[in-house]
């Protein structure tokens, strides 16, 4: 298999994990960083042994194929669009686009220069998705009819040193968090046709906790940070959504989904490994471990996190690997601009619905993405990666 040359653009706080991870993939390879702030990415280069450069020497750059795009939210159509236009591939952070407009204009820019775009979340590749849609594809829950799905915390000020974005338009938790709850549930059940939902502020501002130069500050909150809506599937699920930066805890499984044939719980879809329970009719609840298969491992453990709080599956990257399969081999494309952008126009929807109290119809068109078998998925790592 030949490789296609990468490039980062923007090189915060996710950065370490692309650039962690894209050695562990077969057909990439990763030759240099970029970001507004040059010594930045001056650091990051040294410590993964690759160039540091600005963004428009990356962008000319003839061994560079791929375009990964990890820069802040309001600044991912400017630079999707820049790396598409001088004809490199893109594969972008969610969300796809602040705007939907935008989320529009980059996937009619990408299928007319003929070119892949991707974007994350790409979760629902790793073992805890794919077991996931293995579980609902059999039957063994039978088809659904209902479920539930919550995203829910305090926010990102007692852990992130600057989280300023998170609080204005194009952050909240439904933008920030919503693609990794709605790609999972648009790979198991199908695109969304309609929503309705409700918003509110809770708390207009917010005091930064995290360690670093604005530790103390106080920053107002410009978007909702809790939303409850009701998503209407085209295949005639239907599935109750709470996302909220104003819970300090709860005991709500993440996404539990009602069949004709049982209930199902489905792994954190910010996460690529773990459990997946699911019951037959009134029978107990089976434990399903996906951690032995491609991607499920637990490789990973933040610097957030307390040192008791065990490790996680974290294989971002894969879609970016999925997309150079796609390129090369002309596999199919999995966490494809429009799946990316179908989930853009239901946040969308949803934040309208929530502002409105109406019902808000999405129109993107979108199919459940292929399945990603077991030996495909493999196919992607490098030897000793898994």
């Amino acid at each position: 298999m030949r490789e296609l040359g990468v490039g980062v653009v923007g090189c915060g706080s996710i950065s370490d994990t692309y650039l962690r991870n894209i050695p562990l993939f077969e057909g990439l390879r990763l030759r240099a960083c970029s970001d507004q702030h040059p010594e930045v990415a001056a650091e990051q280069a040294a410590r993964f042994e690759i160039e540091a450069l600005d963004s428009d020497a990356l962008l000319r750059r003839d061994d560079i194929d791929i375009v990964v795009n990890l820069t802040v939210p309001n600044a991912h159509f400017v630079v999707s669009h820049a790396a598409l236009t001088a004809g490199k591939h893109v594969y972008s952070e969610k969300p796809l686009a602040v705007a939907l407009q935008d989320g529009r204009r980059l996937v009619a820019e990408a299928e007319a220069r003929g070119l892949a775009l991707g974007c994350a979340p790409d979760s629902f590749l790793g073992a805890g998705g794919r077991l996931a849609r293995r579980i609902v594809d059999d039957g063994r829950v039978g088809r659904i009819l209902a479920g539930t799905a919550c995203i829910m915390s305090h926010g990102m000020e007692h852990w992130h040193p600057d989280p300023e974005f998170y609080y204005q338009p194009g952050g909240g938790p439904i933008l920030d968090l919503g693609p990794y709850y709605l790609t999972a549930l648009v790979n198991l059940l199908g695109p969304v046709a309609r929503v309705q939902a409700h918003g509110s502020i809770g708390l207009p501002e917010r005091i930064l906790t995290a360690e670093g130069p604005r530790q103390g500050q106080r920053i107002r909150v410009a978007t909702p940070t809790t939303v409850m809506a009701l998503l209407e599937f085209a295949a005639g699920a239907r599935v109750s959504l709470t996302a909220s930066w104003e819970v300090w805890k709860h005991s709500h499984p993440v996404i539990e989904l009602y069949g004709t044939e049982g209930s199902m719980r489905v792994p954190d879809p910010n996460v690529f490994g773990a459990t997946v329970d699911y019951t037959e009719r009134d029978g107990d609840w089976q434990v399903v471990d996906s951690s032995p298969a491609p991607f499920g491992r637990p490789n990973w453990h933040s610097r957030a996190w307390p040192a008791s709080r065990p490790p996680q599956a974290n294989y971002r990257g894969i879609g970016l690997a999925e997309l150079a399969s796609a390129v090369m081999q002309g596999t199919p494309h999995r966490s494809s601009g429009r799946l990316a952008l179908h989930v853009l126009e239901t946040m969308h929807a949803i934040l309208e619905a929530a502002e409105t109290g109406g019902t808000v119809a999405v129109g993107s068109p979108v199919e459940r993405p292929p399945v990603l078998t077991e030996d495909d998925a493999r196919a992607f790592a490098r030897p000793g990666a898994l």
